[in-house]
């Protein structure tokens, strides 16, 4: 076995601890390090979500073992969420959609300091999904697809943001990206092929191997800190991405 493969193992194992834990950050870390290690936009995406089809699975009957699901919001979310990974797939293999990404990281930057200051204040939670769940289940499924990454960044930082409880929403939110993520998926696999394997299963392993811990972990942590972490990884993730974006890193 490579260093390379090894190196992806521990990505894949780390992205998907944070993403289950947290609701997001496994498509954003590793199609960065795919783009690190110089694969093209649309074939990084495309190798990520394949991934993702076996992490998000794992990650999910986790999350539903735990009971942090809100069944509303998977509704909501899902088939508003396929319908835009399925275009979000098809515009990333056929057009450069990059220009996207600033508008998208600079939303996440406001979403993330407000979710931080709701943390401070402990807003009350909602129990009733509002009707604006379904729109924006499908930009982030779009943005996701077309981005390499985003779904948990849009959809758990709009929710959280608004009120909803941050166990339900981080369970919610990882339960829907498995549909999510098998629509995109086979989007790619129609206008790209197959990804490669030598990336492929180093990244699925480390990923189910750490997808278990995320429904264990929300599950015990208290709506303030859990609010506190995913504000806290929305700015970084934010700002990072601003920085690349205007190439100040």
């Amino acid at each position: 076995m490579t260093t390379e493969f090894f190196l992806l193992l521990v990505i894949g194992f780390f992205a998907q601890m944070i993403d289950g834990a947290l609701g997001m950050a496994f498509g954003v870390i590793s199609t960065s390090a795919m783009l690190a290690i110089g694969m093209p936009p649309a074939h990084a995406s495309a190798l990520v979500h394949t991934a993702e089809v076996f992490t998000t699975g794992a990650s999910a009957a986790s999350h539903i073992y735990h009971r942090n699901i809100d069944w509303r919001l998977v509704r909501k979310l899902g088939l508003a969420g396929v319908l835009g990974a399925v275009l979000g797939a098809w515009v990333l293999s056929n057009v450069d959609a990059a220009f996207m990404r600033p508008f998208v990281s600079a939303y996440l930057l406001l979403m993330g300091i407000y979710i931080l200051f709701k943390a401070a204040r402990i807003a009350p939670m909602r129990d009733t999904p509002a009707p604006w769940i379904a729109p924006v289940g499908f930009g982030a499924g779009f943005l996701d697809a077309s981005g390499g990454g985003g779904w948990g960044g849009v959809t758990t930082s709009t929710l959280v943001g608004w009120g909803h409880a941050p166990r339900q929403t981080v369970g919610s939110v990882n339960a829907t990206e498995f549909v999510v993520t098998v629509a995109a998926a086979t989007t790619f696999f129609v206008e790209l092929g197959a990804a490669p394997l030598q990336n492929l299963i180093p990244l699925v392993i480390g990923g189910v191997i750490a997808a278990p811990f995320g429904g264990w972990a929300v599950k015990r942590v208290s709506p303030r800190l859990l609010m506190i972490a995913v504000g806290i990884l929305i700015v970084a993730l934010a700002l990072w991405q601003l920085a690349r974006a205007f190439k100040l890193i």
